[in-house]
């Protein structure tokens, strides 16, 4: 059964040492060749997208179990192991850490072109990579900033996209997973969309409690959501006009306020600090930023035809969404969720000693008996009974 969460950890400023980087590119180089092997290059994909498996094979190649350094060098260390390899293996992975995160496009048009893809289907991929990061940065306002995407693709069409934020207020690191094939993005009665609960996973140490996050991908901000499309499509004019009056008052929501709007009477009830205390609006005061005027008058023109849209058009971020969000939730009661959506093996020991330091005799052992059973996947019978005894011998040593 596929574990479902996001992970947090604690931000990790240390440095991987070559010694262990290289034997992490070796050993993991052995594990994708027999999964892929044995359950093709889509399973492997599954597993990746996986939060609990993921973390899993990072204790098992020596990082850190529990830090944010093992997100961002165990992706870095299987794109090593594959590189060469990608067209046999069949899986293709994009993008990293920090600046490297922005070529994603780049690497999966290089490989779209590469692979003789149909230039919708590399588009297409471009698309979800795009829609997947600005997902977890705008519609999942928890706090942490997304610096790390990687975006892996099969050459069957499938993905999976395993992207980190941080938290530097609190010295935190959650990692987010997706899985294409958990999605469905043409029909809208589909178990799925790429705004609605999407994740494969999302596990967590902590999760907060305190109501200040605001989770738009949650299916109790759907009407939300939809009060959102709908102000974006009733023009420019009438959005500013909500704005203002959210602007005007914000610091008045807890008092009964009336306001002459076109539909007739607006009533802002007096509301209790038990929930509103942490409200972004009262903290904020769209008139001073321009920019998101500009951003604004963009979506009211383009008119997008569904939330995806909306979210996709360029220049749209986390303070667009919330705008909107906020309007619809203060003035036209669509309230959406302020629910946190967050919901580990040792082989090798780890990187910093824990629970106990890296043993390197053993490391070595394993990738030589990973390679054998690697080899011995693609021999004969007789071949493979000769490098069983080996493997035997291998063990015994």
């Amino acid at each position: 059964m596929q574990q479902r969460g996001m992970a947090t950890f604690g931000l990790d400023y240390g440095k991987c040492p070559a010694w262990l980087f290289q034997r992490m590119v070796k050993l993991s180089r052995e594990m994708i060749r027999i999964i892929i092997e044995e359950a093709g290059p889509d399973e492997f994909l599954k597993k990746m997208a996986d939060p609990v498996w993921f973390q899993s094979l990072g204790t098992v190649l020596a990082f850190d179990w529990n830090s944010s350094g093992l997100t961002t060098i165990l992706t870095a260390a299987l794109k090593e192991a594959m590189k060469g390899q990608e067209k046999e293996l069949g899986v293709f992975i994009c993008g990293g850490k920090g600046k490297t995160s922005r070529k994603t496009p780049e690497e999966i048009l290089n490989w779209g072109n590469r692979l003789s893809f149909p230039e919708q289907t590399t588009n297409s991929l471009i698309s979800n990579s795009k829609i997947t990061a600005k997902v977890d940065n705008s519609l999942i306002q928890d706090g942490y900033q997304i610096y790390h995407h990687s975006f892996l693709f099969s050459k069957n069409g499938s993905w999976a996209v395993i992207q980190q934020g941080m938290n530097l207020k609190n010295q935190t690191a959650r990692r987010y997973h997706w899985y294409s094939d958990s999605l469905n993005f043409h029909s809208p009665s589909g178990s799925k969309e790429i705004d609605c609960e999407p994740h494969s996973g999302i596990i967590s140490e902590k999760i907060n409690s305190s109501l200040n996050t605001l989770n738009l991908t949650s299916r109790e901000s759907q009407n939300n959501k939809k009060v959102s499309l709908e102000l974006v499509n009733a023009g420019f004019k009438n959005l500013m006009k909500d704005i203002t009056i959210l602007t005007s008052h914000s610091s008045q929501l807890s008092r009964m306020v009336k306001f002459k709007i076109d539909s007739g009477q607006l009533t802002l009830l007096a509301l209790e600090n038990k929930e509103f205390s942490f409200h972004p609006v009262v903290l904020e005061n769209f008139f001073r930023h321009p920019y998101l005027k500009k951003i604004m008058y963009r979506l009211t023109e383009e008119k997008p035809k569904n939330y995806k849209n909306l979210i996709a058009t360029s220049g749209v971020g986390p303070k667009t969404i919330r705008a909107l969000a906020l309007i619809a939730e203060v003035i036209y009661g669509a309230k959406p969720s302020y629910q946190d959506p967050a919901r580990y093996s040792f082989a090798h020991g780890g990187k910093d000693a824990t629970p106990y330091p890296v043993d390197r005799k053993t490391y070595d052992k394993s990738i030589a008996l990973l390679q054998l059973a690697a080899k011995k996947s693609r021999l004969s019978l007789k071949e493979k009974e000769r490098m069983i005894y080996k493997i035997s011998n291998l063990y015994q040593a």
